[in-house]
């Protein structure tokens, strides 16, 4: 009950403590407790690293739903807001001029986190976030079960590895797909950028469920650093398990995320925006873009390559 009210409400501890009658410290034991449970619970059933079969099975998703090709999950990170830690300098301090820890994310085409990593200091460089991070590491040294080789995109006879999609806060690379830099671009390279940014929506709108639902993370977190990767990790899933459990529901018993919830596409190819979007998560701060151009050629062909199937009839 403590937990779930703090996490929901994003109530101070003291009024939750007061509320029940208990000391505040026993409160702040009992959420910090009941956090890691939840993360030992729930992590094995409710956040395994996809197997192969299942990184094409969301590859297939993401092409059905959102017309973007070979591509194995959104990625997004955001700086998760903090109380300053005592003695802790800038470590924590972000680009915002506020205290953070950072949250990685990759999702599925289902609004449900596949890989998270959270604890980087908010004052990591933004174009090393990524590489240093856990998430990033795994992908470099191919732990990810992601499928091998080279896959034929849909209907073609062009062929690219699977792959993440990501803003310019992500550098290019055979597996991190980002969109075109510039304003004045051909209409070959609008059109990728198109299709990345609805395929980006995903994570967007996960980070939006995931703000709107959990309120703790509307405001900054009065806890130490170590206690908000638990809360984080504990209400990541959280929502995974909640998520699950929503769609098998009929579509008007949805409670957890509701049909118009999330973005949502008409038949003339509009996108209408969900109801997350009118709620107010300024504490979940956007990474800034990277700086980095470090890609390599084989990146930059990738890029091309798919940019230019997106103008085949297929």
């Amino acid at each position: 009950v403590y937990y779930s009210r703090y996490l929901a409400t994003g109530d101070q501890v003291l009024s939750i403590a007061l509320a029940y009658r208990v000391g505040e410290s026993t409160a702040r034991n009992i959420i910090k407790e009941t956090c890691y449970l939840l993360v030992k619970v729930l992590a094995p059933i409710y956040l395994q690293v996809p197997t192969t079969e299942k990184w094409l099975e969301i590859c297939h998703g993401f092409w059905t739903d959102w017309n973007f090709p070979n591509c194995c999950g959104a990625v997004d990170g955001k700086h998760v807001q903090i109380q300053a830690p005592p003695n802790s300098g800038s470590l924590y301090y972000n680009y915002k001029k506020t205290f953070s820890v950072v949250l990685l994310a990759a999702c599925d085409n289902n609004y449900k986190f596949t890989i998270v990593d959270c604890g980087a200091y908010g004052n990591s460089s933004d174009s090393t976030i990524f590489e240093i991070s856990e998430f990033g590491k795994a992908i470099q040294t191919d732990t990810l079960n992601l499928p091998k080789g080279n896959a034929n995109l849909p209907e073609s006879n062009i062929a690219t590895p699977c792959y993440f999609v990501g803003d310019a806060a992500f550098q290019l690379s055979k597996n991190m797909m980002r969109p075109y830099p510039g304003r004045q671009l051909e209409i070959k390279k609008k059109i990728f950028n198109y299709r990345l940014s609805r395929a980006r929506r995903i994570i967007e709108n996960i980070f939006g469920i995931f703000a709107s639902r959990w309120r703790v993370f509307r405001k900054p977190i009065l806890m130490h650093p170590k206690n908000v990767d638990k809360i984080v990790m504990a209400a990541v899933f959280l929502h995974n398990y909640l998520k699950t459990k929503n769609d098998i529901q009929p579509i008007a018993n949805r409670i957890y995320c509701p049909l118009n919830f999330v973005d949502t596409e008409e038949t003339d190819g509009n996108i209408i925006p969900g109801m997350w979007r009118n709620e107010n998560s300024e504490c979940l701060e956007q990474i800034r873009p990277s700086t980095a151009h470090r890609a390599t050629n084989e990146a930059y062909k990738q890029r091309d390559a798919i940019a230019e199937y997106l103008m085949t009839p297929a």
